[in-house]
């Protein structure tokens, strides 16, 4: 598979997550204590700067690095949530949208150098939030940074040990638990993980031999020479590898790839024992598996159902938590294209379908009609399912604008309340992106012109804050969406004066 689809995904991916980003930290405009808002903040940073270093795209690397900082100084407790925050971090997100636009322009350091000035003034703010002096200059992204992969680091701050004991150790009258233990008296051992995947069947089992693997979590003030010392008896009969704080993602994937147990339960192993999130597994081992892992040791590619194997164990568990609930989905991500011929192909087999009933019927065969109608029933529940592939929330064109409301509302001086209704209403992805501009105006027309400043609100006996609804539902088989507000309304006169301004109404016409 070529960089640009590598590249592509990581940009939709990276797009996603800084929505993800925007509705939590408008979540805590209105709620500064939210901290599952404020974890999935920092949560979304981090993963677009670890997608960032998987690609090498350090412009994005080093900006993200900068907002962490922020935001982890958040989660401490250390900086307030005030307004003018939210605006800063709501900019930075916005700054990155730019970056991921950089990245797909024809001409990158041209792109880049247009709002390279912006960037510095936004690390400068940062940098004054952290009482820091102003933080590095991001570099411009260039095709070689793109192709290169495997910059991005863990964030577990813990060394990680892989050991596979000899089978002779335990007839050198070795005890595989005494080293453990001694390297326990260097620091802490957070995470022991055995395996056991060499263990043969009882028949085949030599009780004299040790099958034994582990999977530690260190932490210590120590050298890698240290911990390798705690195991110097052992070099000879033993395979023992050791990972550092803060390793490379791809150093991950090497170890996954050179150990000889399943690769799907030794990622979800590396995941429960802390060592990876889920993200970075996902990330280290799909871009590998699609071929641009020429950098991180032994490919997995080419190795058949190995490679599917490692690839949907990373994709197909991605835990999404909102309101204390875990909801696990799936997502498979398929070219509009091809949902589009698959569709046109169940058009076709529906009137095939219905040719062979008909041929059936005239055939008089009661068989051939009974097995016609089953086919049919099938065929229409094909075609029902294919062209629910293409039915997409409107949820998701809804909330694009909640951050133009906030924005628009302080521009104008006016507080705007965004009801959202029906988010779950489905329709065809093509007609929300058609209708996703003729919204917009309906918005931007609602709070600059319907909804009154918050003075003018609480001379007529309104509230401060001006509502604007949007709502979505079904009716007889088509898709109504309402924009409505609480705001003056339309001002007839002045409908009327500007109609005969231009013509289209006599004077004095009433």
């Amino acid at each position: 598979m070529s960089m640009a689809i590598v590249q592509q995904t990581y940009i939709v991916e990276s797009r996603e997550l800084l929505r993800d980003m925007e509705s939590a930290l408008l979540r805590l405009e209105k709620a500064p204590q939210d901290a599952e808002a404020i974890t999935a903040v920092f949560r979304a940073a981090h993963t677009i700067k670890g997608s960032s270093g998987a690609v090498n795209f350090d412009a994005i690397v080093t900006f993200t690095h900068a907002m962490e900082g922020v935001l982890d100084q958040i989660r401490s407790g250390r900086i307030a949530i005030d307004r003018p925050l939210i605006a800063l971090l709501l900019a930075c997100g916005d700054h990155v949208s730019s970056l991921l636009d950089c990245l797909a322009a024809d001409d990158r350091q041209a792109a880049f150098e247009r709002i390279r000035e912006r960037g510095e003034r936004l690390l400068k703010d940062l940098g004054a939030h952290l009482g820091t002096a102003p933080l590095p200059r991001a570099s411009a992204p260039g095709d070689a940074e793109v192709e290169r992969i495997g910059g991005a680091t863990v964030a577990s701050g813990d060394w990680h040990i892989s050991l596979r004991f000899g089978r002779s150790l335990l007839k050198s009258g070795l005890d595989p638990l005494s080293f453990i233990r001694y390297l326990g008296t260097l620091g802490k051992i957070s995470q022991v993980t055995t395996v056991f995947d060499a263990m043969p069947d009882a028949a085949e089992m030599d009780p004299e031999s040790c099958y034994l693997g582990m999977e530690l979590s260190f932490t210590g003030a120590v050298t890698k020479e240290a911990i390798e010392d705690v195991f110097e008896y052992l070099r000879e009969d033993c395979a023992i590898r050791i990972l550092p704080p803060h390793s490379r993602i791809a150093d991950y994937v090497e170890l996954i790839n050179a150990l000889p147990e399943d690769k799907t339960r030794l990622g979800e192993l590396l995941v429960k024992s802390g060592a990876l999130t889920r993200r970075e597994l996902d990330s280290g081992l799909r871009i590998q598996a699609e071929g641009a892992a020429n950098k991180i040791g032994e490919i997995l590619v080419g190795q058949g159902a190995v490679q599917d194997e490692l690839v949907n164990a990373a994709l197909e568990k991605q835990d999404l938590i909102r309101k204390n609930k875990a909801i696990e989905s799936s997502f498979v991500r398929v070219r509009a294209d091809k949902l589009d011929e698959l569709i046109t192909l169940v058009g076709e087999l529906v009137i095939a379908s219905a040719g062979t009933a008909l041929a059936a019927r005239r055939a008089t065969d009661v068989d051939t009609i009974e097995a016609a109608a089953t086919m049919g029933q099938m065929v229409e529940e094909v075609r029902d399912r294919a062209l629910k592939l293409r039915m997409v929330p409107i949820g998701e064109t809804f909330t694009r604008f909640t951050r133009l409301a906030r924005d628009l509302g302080h521009e104008l001086g006016k507080e705007i309340e965004l009801v959202l209704t029906g988010a779950e209403t489905e329709l065809d992805k093509s007609m929300v992106e058609k209708i996703a501009d003729p919204l917009l105006h309906l918005v931007r027309n609602a709070i600059d012109h319907g909804i009154e400043a918050a003075g003018l609100r609480r001379e007529r006996g309104k509230p401060a804050a001006g509502r604007l609804r949007l709502n979505a539902y079904h009716d007889s088989g088509s898709i109504v969406i309402e924009v409505s507000d609480d705001g003056g309304g339309l001002d007839r006169e002045r409908i009327l004066a500007r109609a005969v301004e231009r013509g289209l109404l006599a004077p004095g016409h009433v």
